[in-house]
């Protein structure tokens, strides 16, 4: 995996902190994994405009609500406050 991958999930998103938000929000944190190319991980990145990792999405309940993309670089409080707006 990338580094800022690994820095976004040390400093932010495997945080108790973290992990404890996502879970009031009912959160479910999920990684693809992209080490051997998977044509579905291509669409979806393709689908985000993106060509590469990392992409942060974050979906709400209602399937008819649009998906919220996050910065590629993450802090704490854009997280939280992407939780909050959901």
């Amino acid at each position: 995996w990338c580094i800022t991958c690994k820095v976004n999930e040390r400093l932010v998103l495997h945080t108790d902190r973290m992990q404890r938000r996502f879970e009031q929000a009912g959160v479910e944190y999920m990684v693809a994994d992209w080490t051997r190319y998977d044509p579905a991980i291509t669409e979806l990145l393709a689908e985000f405009q993106r060509n590469g990792i990392p992409l942060y999405v974050l979906y709400p309940a209602d399937p008819n609500q649009p998906a919220t993309v996050l910065p590629q670089i993450l802090t704490t409080d854009i997280v939280m406050q992407a939780l909050d707006s959901l």
